[in-house]
């Protein structure tokens, strides 16, 4: 099939990303020519806000004034079949994040019983639309219409996230919310904001204003793969880098999030990763000197993972996460928070007084199963998934809180692969899968990639990008697109431990991402792939009908919405 034959059918064909649950394709169009829409008033501030929008957007790109009625009680009129023009109605029949578009030749009904059911439908009317509806300039030549069809939709999971790493670098609030709007088209519902690491401190705590003061800001940043330069030495950039956001603009980026249907769940990662919490504050760890290299603690300016640590031994280190956690349970009105607890090295608690004293009053022992250090951090996950409930609020850590015993209710995120999400749905806990091989953005998305090519790369001084046309990105993995679409986050689980899988994420880790353009081009197009992995039934996915809708109007969106993305050929 020609590109040119492809373009005609898509430009008719209903091209829905995420596929919806079912569509019915019908004769003829119900031409819009600045038709009124009418609303509920039983409908949310949040959708009818959208609507407004929807309505403004549509004036400025059609060219003609799209009114929007004082919301009133439509549902019998709807019920009757009656009507005209674009109408919003609640129907109580249908479960949380659902939506019916039954469109005909006098009117388009759009029918959910959500905030997010509406919103979801909305998106999907924008895809129904001509895609200048995704610009800000007057498209006259299009044809303002909607085709006739009936729509039925929800999505297969419950969370449907993506993962954003603003510590390695640092993403401005413009820069987060442009990724929450591409999130929005796309009908994802979580934002896990990963808000502190060994090399950036980022969300501001007025308890200890020293974080950001001091743990905000790294002097340099190495350059290139770590560790692999044939002289043995890292090499830096020179340059400081950093920044914070304020409790403010945490709230306005909470709120924005909001309106969009996305709920953020931050991270606040423990014990490991906080070499930028020791440089601010020493006594946190276990001698207030670095175990690496017996000097001050220094917000790290490599990659990897840091042996230095938090104390879990002294009483004044489980107050400071305390803390921390509320004031940014006050800001985070979310269900669940994220504490991490990957990738933390025991070496300084075998050798901590304090450490050891924990453990010896706690009965920690060591077995086949888990040593008491690691017992140790089952402590600390403990304390603070108890410290969460008070706050009415759930805990989340990445696969290692499985390691040792974890208390009934935390919800495991399985990164390493699918056996952690596995062992832990089997176990009866809640699950989000967001293993590596499908759903680490920061992986290279050309198949072509491989480690001696990297390695060339680099003993000739060339980037990436000279070699093989592609940025610095993480250099052990590769991810395609159809890699991506291909994942299945119940695969291999019997249909009690399905039920535990509340869904799937993208994460985004950015040390070898240092610039926006580069940071949606590892976003865009792999995130429309998630979106389908996330939402879609298995038998709705379809890969080349979807790769070819990405082609086609999911091109052209991101091109109007002035988003970043990877355009080539696998």
């Amino acid at each position: 099939m020609t590109l040119t034959i492809l373009s005609m059918l898509l430009a008719t064909a209903i091209n829905i990303i995420p596929q919806p649950l079912s569509v019915r394709e019908d004769k003829g169009s119900f031409k819009l020519k600045g038709t009124q829409i009418s609303c509920d008033a039983q409908m949310g501030e949040i959708p009818l806000a959208a609507i407004a929008e929807l309505s403004a957007q549509m004036t400025i790109v059609a060219g003609q004034v799209y009114p929007v009625s004082k919301p009133v009680g439509i549902t019998e009129t709807v019920r009757a079949g009656s009507g005209k023009g674009i109408i919003f109605a609640v129907d109580p029949t249908l479960v949380d994040e659902a939506y019916t578009i039954n469109i005909d030749k006098r009117k388009a009904v759009i029918l959910a019983n959500s905030d997010n059911g509406f919103l979801y439908a909305i998106q999907t009317l924008k895809q129904l639309m001509p895609v200048s509806i995704y610009g800000h300039d007057t498209d006259e030549k299009a044809k303002w219409e909607l085709p006739c069809c009936e729509i039925k939709d929800k999505p297969r999971f419950a969370y449907r996230g993506m993962h954003l790493d603003c510590c390695r670098h640092f993403w401005t609030v413009d820069e987060v919310k442009k990724i929450l709007d591409v999130m929005a088209t796309l009908k994802l519902n979580r934002f896990h904001w990963h808000l502190t690491e060994d090399q950036g401190w980022r969300a501001e705590i007025k308890a200890y204003p020293l974080l950001t003061e001091i743990g905000a800001w790294r002097p340099e940043t190495i350059i290139g793969y770590q560790g692999m330069y044939l002289d043995g030495k890292f090499k830096f950039d020179g340059q400081r880098h950093g920044g914070f956001y304020t409790q403010e603009e945490m709230r306005d980026v909470v709120e924005y999030a909001a309106r969009l249907g996305i709920t953020i769940v931050p991270e606040v990662d423990l014990p490991g990763h906080m070499v930028a919490a020791l440089a601010s504050y020493p006594w946190l760890g276990c001698s207030g000197k670095s175990i690496e290299t017996g000097g001050d603690y220094k917000v790290w300016t490599i990659w990897g993972v840091s042996p230095d640590v938090l104390c879990p031994g002294k009483d004044s280190t489980m107050e400071f996460l305390k803390t921390v956690i509320g004031e940014l349970c006050d800001i985070f009105p979310g269900e669940y928070f994220h504490i991490g607890g990957d990738e933390c090295p025991k070496t300084a608690w075998a050798q901590c007084p304090d450490c050891q004293a924990r453990i010896a009053a706690l009965g920690l022992k060591s077995d086949e199963h888990a040593s008491a250090e690691t017992r140790l951090q089952n402590y600390v996950t403990s304390e603070m998934q108890a410290f969460l409930a008070t706050r009415g609020k759930k805990l989340i850590g990445w696969d290692e809180i499985l390691e040792g015993d974890l208390e009934e209710g935390a919800t495991v995120m399985s990164w390493r692969g699918l056996r952690g999400g596995i062992e832990a749905s089997n176990r009866g806990f809640d699950v989000i899968m967001t293993p590596t091989d499908y759903c680490y953005f920061d992986y290279c998305q050309s198949d072509q990639f491989n480690y001696d090519e990297k390695m060339a790369a680099l003993a000739e001084s060339k980037s990436l990008e000279e070699m093989v046309g592609e940025p610095t990105c993480a250099w052990w993995g590769n991810l395609t697109i159809k890699q991506a679409y291909s994942f299945n986050p119940t695969a291999g689980l019997d249909k009690a431990a399905a039920s535990h899988i509340m869904g799937a994420q993208a994460n985004v880790w950015t040390e070898y991402i240092p610039t926006p353009e580069q940071l949606e081009y590892m976003i865009m197009p792999r995130l429309f792939a998630m979106s389908e992995v996330q939402w879609c039934e298995l038998r709705n996915k379809d890969y080349d009908k979807f790769i070819e809708k990405v082609k086609g109007n999911g091109y052209k969106m991101l091109e109007l919405k002035g988003f970043n993305f990877r355009n080539k050929d696998e």
